[in-house]
């Protein structure tokens, strides 16, 4: 005769019992937080009397009526498509060469790309401020060569932030892109070729609608670390060059108006959700044959 476990839970309720840790701690370190950043945006605040938690719409009327959170916006968006396309063109065929290697030069190249991840971003961001300086190696290499005459502007530019944040955030294309490859059958490449498609049309035909879920899923990871990211948008482009999570920074911690940054912070999480989220159904819709 066996006697049952003192402490059996219902086998409906063993789902719940695991899960519930992750969930409160889901809970206490997202949800919440979150929360209160949005619940903060609605308070008022001033320069005397500090914050009020008075409900207002000022602060997001604020953002709504003023071009200057406008153009910032707008450029974290920018800098954000435009490192996304930078590691597409990039990662996507460096993912591809990677997957065509042997196992042996392949580990050793995988190092490499994942090798930089643990590095830490500012440590990176300032190797790319030595390299983009005035009197850097790229240009002074530029200049050596005779391109240029004079240094070009690197710094304090969109186009140095988009090269850092291309360098920093490259590998999770690369990884997202191989993964996916790693379901494709090498086969379907001989049989187009033996039919007669040649490497361009296998490459545009067979291979990348194969491969569009590792690319929609690299994207929206880089996206958005892209829109989030702080310390290249500080260091590259300084003051002059603020972006979203540089002016919540700025609003936080120097004019001390915690709910005017909330409300950014918001805003910038409210825009990534849907720009994903859309991107997310378009994509599927146009290679719905994939996903299947």
């Amino acid at each position: 005769m066996t006697l049952a476990a003192p402490f059996a839970l219902p086998q409906r309720a063993t789902p719940y019992a695991l899960t519930g840790p992750a969930l409160l701690v889901f809970l206490g370190l997202v949800i919440i937080p979150l929360g209160m950043t949005v619940l903060l945006s609605f308070y008022d605040w001033g320069q005397y009397k500090g914050i009020v938690p008075e409900f207002t719409l000022k602060n997001w009327l604020e953002i709504a009526t003023d071009s200057y959170f406008f153009e910032i916006f707008l450029r974290t968006f920018r800098i954000s498509v435009l490192v996304t396309l930078a590691t597409i063109l990039i990662g996507v065929p460096e993912a591809y060469i990677l997957n065509r290697m042997s196992p042996a030069w392949r580990s050793a190249f995988l190092l490499v790309v994942i090798g930089p991840l643990l590095v830490s971003v500012v440590a990176r961001t300032l190797g790319w401020a030595l390299l983009l300086g005035s009197t850097g190696l790229v240009n002074q290499g530029l200049i050596a060569l005779g391109l240029i005459s004079t240094p070009l502007e690197f710094m304090f530019t969109e186009t140095g932030v988009v090269i850092a944040l291309t360098h920093v955030l490259i590998p999770f294309m690369i990884l997202a892109v191989w993964a996916s490859l790693q379901r494709l059958d090498p086969q379907i490449e001989n049989a187009a070729s033996s039919l007669g498609a040649g490497s361009l049309t296998i490459w545009r035909r067979v291979i990348l609608p194969q491969v569009v879920p590792g690319i929609l899923s690299g994207s929206i990871i880089v996206f958005a670390l892209a829109a989030s990211a702080f310390a290249s948008p500080a260091i590259i482009g300084g003051r002059r060059l603020k972006v979203a999570s540089t002016l919540a920074y700025d609003e936080f911690l120097n004019t001390l108006n915690w709910p005017l940054g909330a409300a950014v912070a918001t805003l910038l999480l409210v825009a990534l959700v849907l720009i994903i989220v859309g991107s997310n159904r378009l994509v599927e819709r146009r290679y719905a044959q994939v996903f299947e």
